[in-house]
């Protein structure tokens, strides 16, 4: 009861938030504090469940944007895609983790942390959220110049897994420095290789495991032959924590093959693909209200705004020096993307749930300071979501880097399966009418046809005597040799 009371909320909230141009993640945040130890007095302390529960969401997000992420689309913004989601987050962990470093060490800063501990906070917050991007961006109502949609996509997808790295690395080197240092028994290399091997392991496994199981899982699809269309998407979604739990098990990044697979399986000839897209969106939007509703719950807002001068700090200097610093030298070596494209890439370095759930892996390891690793980067991500959320519409009109959105497709809502050929929208003009008004003399190239015809809000089944006017909207099929 209280679950169905705290989405049905929430949901509200956001709406009404919407008006005023905040992202609804942050609403759903919003909500579960307020629903939390100092709003309404709902208690949720339990972090290994929180954390349970964020892993399962991020993989379904993670997931969900490989579908719907379009190899032809990421191709041309491949290189500078993955320099932003893995040198430019070793950069941003780098640059913060110094910084909070140095206040550490000013005598009327209210921390005190090791090194280690300085790059491990940096670390969690050093990725761009990936709910947040696809969330703002897909519902943003507008259109990037320079392919920048999809490169931001693209950063956020795959940086997870090196925040992630990052962050199992040093919580496994904080842990060492604070229990053998003392004893005198710290091995420098050893901590080094222990190190590679982690990073060496979660890439390796991770992408073997994500190419493996795409894959596989389209060879499945095609064949398995199941008598409900919904059954597919529930396949896949087994198909997906199967991934995730046997790839992390053999030590690789589960998030990696997560997000690797869902790509490879969402660029190819799949049995009922729009129902398969359908489900995951919906189950997309279910775990991001339920993922930030239950992290709402689990911070004390008093606790966290004891620390609020502090991140205040860092949160300002991770906007507005180290996320440019990072984007700038890691697009250095492509010329070819304006000063423009790179300040607004470096203005939606937002963050959100992910770096709150990787926060939660300190506190589950007991790691020094913990506590004050989470409400940091709780404060930080809000921070984020309240100045970098809100202005991404305004930031890219601002840089010219916007365009009108193209007109909507699919507005007969047909779908055919792939192998039976592509369909294909096209509106008539007076132009197209030059040689006659009917479908038989439109003469539409070879291996076309008419399926149907949408005038204003009505239907008309198609037939070679059909009158046609100007405003018409065909649905064309083609088959696989027409590329016209």
């Amino acid at each position: 009861m209280i679950l169905s009371v705290l989405i049905f909320s929430s949901i509200l909230i956001s709406k009404a938030g919407y008006r005023f141009g905040l992202p609804s993640l942050l609403l759903f945040l919003v909500a579960g504090m307020l629903f939390g130890v100092d709003g309404l007095g709902l208690q949720f302390n339990d972090v290994k469940q929180a954390q349970f529960i964020g892993m399962c969401s991020l993989c379904i997000i993670l997931f969900s944007g490989g579908m719907e992420t379009k190899i032809k689309e990421i191709r041309p913004v491949l290189a500078p895609g993955m320099m932003l989601s893995t040198l430019g987050v070793v950069l941003t962990t780098v640059f913060t983790g110094l910084f909070i470093f140095l206040l550490s060490i000013w005598d009327r800063c209210p921390i005190s942390l090791p090194l280690v501990t300085c790059l491990l906070l940096a670390a969690t917050m050093s990725s761009t959220d990936s709910a947040s991007v696809f969330n703002i961006l897909r519902n943003s109502k507008m259109r990037l110049k320079n392919n920048l949609q999809p490169m931001l996509e693209l950063e956020s997808g795959s940086n997870d897994p090196m925040a992630y790295i990052l962050t199992i690395i040093l919580i496994q080197l904080a842990n060492t420095l604070t229990g053998d240092a003392a004893a005198g028994d710290l091995d420098s290399w050893t901590v080094a290789g222990n190190a590679f091997k982690t990073l060496f392991l979660q890439f390796g496994v991770g992408i073997l495991g994500g190419i493996v199981y795409g894959f596989a899982s389209v060879w499945f699809l095609r064949r398995v032959n199941l008598n409900n269309a919904p059954l597919y998407a529930i396949l896949l979604l087994s198909v997906m924590f199967f991934s995730y739990t046997t790839t992390t098990y053999l030590s690789g990044n589960g998030y990696l093959a997560v997000y690797l697979a869902g790509i490879i399986i969402g660029n190819k000839s799949i049995p009922y693909r729009k129902d398969i897209l359908s489900f995951f969106d919906g189950m997309t939007w279910l775990v991001q209200i339920f993922m930030f509703l239950i992290l709402g719950l689990l911070v004390n807002p008093h606790e966290m705004l004891k620390t609020g001068p502090v991140a205040l700090l860092i949160g300002i200097f991770m906007i507005l020096v180290a996320r440019p610093l990072s984007v700038f030298i890691s697009l250095a070596p492509f010329r070819k993307i304006s000063t423009a494209s790179k300040s607004f890439i470096s203005w939606v370095g937002l963050r959100g749930a992910a770096p709150i759930l990787f926060a939660t892996y300190p506190v589950v390891e007991n790691v020094e300071g913990a506590d004050l690793i989470f409400n940091i980067v709780f404060f930080i991500t809000l921070l984020s979501l309240v100045i970098q959320g809100s202005s991404i519409t305004g930031s890219a009109r601002l840089l010219k880097l916007n365009e009108d959105m193209p007109e909507e497709e699919n507005t007969f809502g047909v779908e055919v399966p792939e192998e039976a050929g592509k369909l294909a929208e096209i509106t008539l003009t007076e132009e197209s009418l030059l040689h006659g008004n009917t479908l038989k003399e439109l003469k539409l190239p070879e291996g076309m046809l008419v399926m149907m015809i949408k005038r204003e809000d009505k239907f008309i089944v198609p037939n070679g005597s059909v009158e046609l006017r100007a405003g018409d909207r065909l649905l064309i099929i083609s088959d696989h040799e027409n590329n016209s």
